[in-house]
């Protein structure tokens, strides 16, 4: 029972939706959900780079305001962005204004082209990474996995920013490579679901570390 709660509206939800009732919406309609939708996997990325150090509650608050500023995270043209975008980004004061975090989303938007024209899409390089169906893993007892380490490091070896382990962990829960929403959770057999049925981008080339 530790790692769920009961809300309001008498639904069992993994515990960290405690926090705030800000994350009902989030956890119910998007966490654990499977994307191959290249500009979601790349703006959940760099959301999750903004995050480091900071609460996933500040993010989300902010996600709209972040849309805006970066284009809907549309890499193609975050790429192109000058040193005078930059300086808006830094003075917005509706985003984390972190140079270094900045810096990676745009450095990152070229390393996230480079992956389409290697393996035709960013959803075919992240899903690649999906851990094997017979590696069982009880929910929400970690914050890396193997799988979790090795595409950090393939991301790190391409150029990536802001890419650790436990950032990738929590990229690959959101981005529904792995369903770890909490055993009791009313939302784990949806996700179950959601996941079996979901037709994963065709895996031209493989990463290997």
């Amino acid at each position: 029972m530790e790692n769920i709660c009961i809300g309001e509206d008498n639904k069992i939800r993994c515990r960290w939706c405690s926090i705030s009732s800000d994350f009902h919406i989030y956890h119910d309609n998007e966490w654990g959900y499977p994307v191959k939708d290249d500009f979601t996997l790349f703006e959940k990325i760099s959301l999750e780079g903004f995050q480091s150090g900071l609460s996933w509650r500040t993010i989300l608050t902010k996600r709209n305001n972040f849309r805006k500023a970066f284009e809907n995270f549309n890499f193609y043209k975050i790429v192109d962005y000058k040193l005078e975008d930059i300086d808006v980004l830094i003075s917005n004061k509706d985003i984390v204004r972190h140079k270094g975090k900045i810096m990676a989303v745009i450095n990152n938007s070229q390393c996230a082209i480079d992956l389409v024209n290697e393996f035709g899409s960013l959803a075919s390089y992240f899903w690649s990474f999906e851990p094997s169906e017979n590696i069982k893993i009880k929910p929400q007892t970690q914050s890396t996995s193997i799988d979790s380490i090795a595409l950090s490091k393939d991301l790190k070896i391409r150029g990536w920013k802001f890419v650790g382990p436990t950032t990738i962990y929590a990229f690959m829960q959101a981005m529904g490579l792995i369903n770890d929403h909490a055993e009791g959770c009313f939302m784990r057999e949806t996700i179950t679901k959601e996941r079996y049925s979901f037709i994963r981008p065709e895996i031209k080339n493989k990463a290997i570390i």
